[in-house]
């Protein structure tokens, strides 16, 4: 899928939840999907699933 639709699905999204969930529903979407494009980013760079479960603090030991 490419970036382009993926935007296009995402701005839909974010859409929908302002117009039939209000502005609260809006930034609990785009909060959400900031997490999910971080979490999905570091896992496409080479990063694992537990570099984001576990602290900073307990890696580095």
């Amino acid at each position: 899928m490419s970036r382009d639709v993926l935007g296009l699905l995402v701005g839909m999204a974010l859409a929908f939840a302002g117009w039939f969930g209000g502005f609260g529903a809006f930034l609990l979407v785009a909060a959400l999907g900031a997490l999910g494009f971080t979490a999905g980013r570091h896992l496409d760079r080479g990063g694992d699933v537990r570099d984001l479960l576990t602290r900073r603090e307990t890696r580095d030991r």
